[in-house]
């Protein structure tokens, strides 16, 4: 059966843990290497089973850990190619580390890996939709600024999604960030806001999500029931309820209930 996990979400870090009772994947290790290991032990994950790191793009909250965890256990790292040379440049992975450019999807023991693009401002941006033996796939579309086709493609008939739900655009806008800051974040490069995910998570409930976890949430720019709440309200409009069609999840910036099982 297929599990799925948010170890770390937010600012401070990300890193999501998609696996089975025999093997598993991550994506991302924005927290030190020692954290995730802990994190994965914590919801009774060894880390010797995971067989591949998947990253998304090449800020450090989302690859601070990787380079330590990747050589302690020996495990590869996928990226787009703009991202493995950013990572390189900055000593984020080294000729220890198995690295492997990811062009278009991979095969990772039975797991089925399909990268799309995202609009962030990175050197290149990726979310995953990840198939898993049995079938059920679960994806993983964070920082960016709106839903590009491609990811629409993508991500039609997934079966469970980590979706960014970063701001609520009216605390963003009132707030104390720099104005620069929050035009990069409102930008078409910037982060999804709670209005932007409920109208996603329609079009995705209509291909047969049932299950949403609302990612990578501002601490500053947002509260966790607003951007539930948003989600809700945009699913009432097609007259889904909660719990009943689709169920809904939270992502802490640190983990503590466990792995969602499909």
């Amino acid at each position: 059966m297929a599990k799925a996990c948010q170890l770390f979400s937010g600012s401070s870090g990300n890193s999501i843990y998609i696996g089975n009772n025999r093997t598993g994947i991550l994506v991302d290790i924005g927290v030190s290497a020692k954290r995730c290991e802990y994190q994965l032990n914590r919801i009774g994950i060894a880390a010797s089973s995971l067989k591949a790191i998947f990253v998304t793009h090449e800020h450090r909250d989302h690859i601070a850990g990787v380079r330590v965890f990747a050589s302690k256990f020996n495990i590869p790292v996928f990226a787009a190619p703009e991202t493995l040379e950013e990572m390189r440049k900055h000593d984020q992975i080294n000729s220890k580390i198995e690295a492997y450019e990811i062009d278009g999807a991979a095969d990772i023991n039975g797991i089925g890996v399909e990268s799309f693009k995202n609009s962030h401002d990175a050197a290149c941006c990726l979310g995953y939709k990840i198939t898993m033996p049995d079938g059920r796939k679960i994806s993983v579309c964070t920082d960016t600024g709106y839903v590009t086709d491609e990811a629409k493609a993508a991500l039609s008939g997934t079966d469970m999604i980590f979706l960014e739900s970063n701001h609520e655009i009216s605390m963003l806008e009132n707030g104390g960030y720099p104005y620069h800051l929050k035009r990069r974040i409102l930008s078409a490069k910037g982060h999804l806001s709670n209005f932007a995910a409920g109208e996603f998570a329609k079009e995705l409930l209509q291909s047969g999500t049932t299950r949403f976890v609302l990612s990578h949430l501002s601490r500053e720019n947002n509260m966790p029931e607003i951007a539930r709440q948003t989600t809700i309200s945009a699913l009432s409009e097609l007259g889904a309820k909660e719990n009943s069609d689709y169920r809904l999840y939270v992502s802490k910036p640190e983990n503590n209930e466990g792995l969602i099982v499909l």
